[in-house]
């Protein structure tokens, strides 16, 4: 019986290049995973560095560049600022 469980679980038993197997493909899935994970974070990363502002962000872009310039008074600004909420 020990003999048999040597057999599935360690070197030599059935499976591809004589090798048993046993929980050794928990490795092989582990692996697996991280490099989805990997794959899945760099696309993440990519996709928010090309993603474009919304048009509410680049007006209020815009409103706070005209406040820095001075072409509008802090009461404008806020008025303006309120509107695009």
């Amino acid at each position: 019986m020990v003999t048999e469980l040597l057999m599935q679980w360690g070197p030599g038993g059935p499976g591809p290049g004589g090798h048993g197997g046993g929980p050794f493909w928990i490795f092989g899935l582990v692996w697996m995973v991280l490099i989805a994970a990997l794959i899945g974070t760099v696309i993440y990363a990519l996709l928010r560095k090309t993603r474009r502002p919304s048009a509410t962000e680049s007006a209020r872009t815009i409103l706070a560049e005209r406040y820095a310039r001075g072409e509008l008074t802090g009461e404008e600004y806020r008025e303006r600022l309120g509107e695009l909420r």
